[in-house]
């Protein structure tokens, strides 16, 4: 019997206007079936993520070699340990999404791409440069390299393609694949985004932070993590000018960032000049949750795996740590359990990167690459909608072509990507004009209206405009500036006006009581003229040579 989908309940019921409240509750419709479609489709993942499980108590995973590992590991999952060595290091990698295809970047301008299942050579350059890092574009088809002044895309077969001046001495490079965004970090500390699909430069961000040698991208919110000279680790979004989130990390050098893509980037670890290697909770930012110190104060490099391994590569070795011991809060500065440790006499250590979908760890030196084999760091199962190691050139193609139509708007790149589609909390402040509601938004008002509806306007000043003429009748405002621009206002008055409004001054209190006590005796006056019967006359500037009588 088939399973019922569930319903959304109907939460927008105080929404009046009928069209948002059906489109709000069918998208929550369709999010509790997507969900409970997920739950279902759990069901048929045949594939599990194992690891190296021991036998005694005094045993330990991290005395297994590699040599162990292939030995108990299939035909097909022992190709993955191999060793390349090349003359142009110390080498950057970097895998397309599928994980199918890597591409290398050596210091001194070797660059190639490859197929490393089967050993078929796409690209291959000697750009006689200096070459500091590479990335794969939305596919294999399309690669990015960070060379000595300018960024360089190249084809698949190695052909240019574009110089990118406005990107200037790069010195690391991200892809967002959802936004089709190349986003660089350059000597002088400016962060650009360019849109690949236009070709446009996005946003250029200045960082004030100096140099900056350590980027990387949270696959979950598409945030650019930066690590800079002074110890900052910074948060950007090409919506905001400001970095989203700045904290001191070390008391050095930020050397290395990596995200944890296997809990919706939660996680985030970093690892400074000073030796130390944290692990931070993206949701609060209070303090690290686990840091330890590394034995060699060198270079060091950090890599999370699709199901949360943390591969550290310092000095001449590669050590992985698995959760949840580096996720467990620890007050004291002590190193996590070792899962596997794997020496590598060739340093420096330049990069590491987990192949998708692969128990691979690659890893980069000055003698070349060594692929490593560490069961349970990658997922097992994929989805040939959105990363298929084994799809064709049709389907390839027809991927690149939805993936253009489905490509996200910039702005919405948050910390929060949750926001889309709910609705926005309703304003602490009501915006109305004389004691009724207005549709005129806060910040669109005028100073004066901003502070009444703050409650922060000074009344007395207010009233004290409210004048009246001889008979008792209230002067408009219009009435009133006609008779300030023929020259009859008093100087008393060109005083109050030259005052800053809006502020409570007592000075300007007490001349406001004198004026209203002046104003109450005229009319007193008048009215008393008025009952004992005789005629008001009109002043008349002869008046002022009146003698009063003493």
């Amino acid at each position: 019997m088939a399973k019922k989908l569930p319903v959304a309940d109907s939460s927008y019921s105080h929404i009046a206007n009928k069209k948002l409240r059906t489109e709000l509750n069918r998208h929550a419709t369709r999010t509790s079936r997507a969900k409970a479609l997920q739950d279902d489709a759990e069901m048929l993942l045949t594939n599990e993520a194992g690891k190296i499980e021991v036998e005694g108590e005094m045993e330990r995973t991290w005395r297994v070699g590699q040599d162990e590992i292939v030995q108990g590991a299939g035909q097909e999952a022992a190709k993955g340990r191999r060793e390349w060595k090349l003359d142009g290091g110390p080498y950057r990698s970097r895998y397309t999404r599928n994980g199918r295809h890597l591409a290398i970047a050596g210091r001194t301008g070797h660059v190639a791409t490859f197929d490393w299942m089967t050993g078929t050579l796409h690209s291959e350059l000697q750009l006689q440069e200096t070459c500091r890092d590479i990335t794969f574009l939305h596919d294999q088809s399309h690669y990015a390299v960070a060379q000595k002044k300018y960024v360089f895309i190249y084809d698949r077969d190695g052909v240019e393609l574009h110089c990118l001046k406005s990107h200037i001495e790069p010195t690391r490079l991200e892809f967002l694949p959802y936004h089709w965004l190349l986003a660089s970090v350059s000597n002088s500390g400016f962060l650009k985004y360019q849109d690949t699909s236009t070709g446009q430069l996005l946003v250029q961000h200045r960082t004030k932070l100096g140099a900056c040698i350590s980027m990387t991208q949270n696959v979950h919110n598409a945030v650019i993590h930066l690590g800079h000279q002074n110890g900052c680790v910074t948060l950007w979004t090409p919506n905001l000018p400001h970095p989203a989130v700045q904290l001191l990390a070390h008391m050095g050098p930020v050397l290395s960032v990596s995200v944890d893509p296997s809990q919706g980037g939660r996680y985030m670890a970093t690892a400074g000049r000073d030796g130390t290697v944290k692990v931070w909770d993206c949701r609060n930012w209070k303090g690290a949750v686990r840091d330890w110190t590394l034995r060699s104060g060198s270079d060091v490099e950090l890599e999370w795996s699709a199901k949360g391994a943390l591969a550290v590569a310092s000095g001449g070795c590669v050590n992985i740590y698995t959760r949840p011991s580096i996720q467990t809060p620890m007050h004291t500065n002590t190193s996590p359990p070792l899962y596997l440790t794997h020496p590598i006499p060739n340093r420096p250590l330049t990069s590491v990167r987990f192949a998708p979908f692969q128990d691979i760890l690659t890893v980069g030196h000055a003698a070349g690459l060594s692929s490593i084999i560490v069961p349970g760091a990658g997922e097992p199962n994929f989805d040939s909608s959105e990363a298929d190691p084994f799809e064709n050139k049709r389907a390839r193609r027809e991927k690149e072509v939805k993936a253009l139509l489905d490509k996200i708007q910039p702005d919405l790149i948050t910390l929060d990507p949750e926001f889309v589609g709910s609705l926005a909390p309703p304003s602490k402040l009501t915006t109305t004009v004389d004691g009724k509601p207005a549709d005129i938004p806060f910040a669109r008002m005028t100073r004066l209206d901003r502070l009444k509806v703050s409650g922060k306007a000074d009344e007395t000043e207010e009233n004290s405009e409210d004048e009246v003429d001889e008979d008792g009748k209230k002067i408009s405002r219009e009435e009133r500036e006609r008779r300030r621009q023929r020259g009859k206002g008093k100087s008393l008055k060109r005083y109050l006006r030259k005052q800053r409004k809006n502020v409570i001054d007592p000075a300007a209190v007490a001349i406001r009581k004198k004026l209203e006590k002046q104003r109450e005796e005229k009319i007193r006056a008048r009215m008393e003229a008025k009952s004992a019967g005789e005629e008001p006359r009109k002043a008349s500037a002869l008046d002022r040579f009146k003698r009063v009588a003493s």
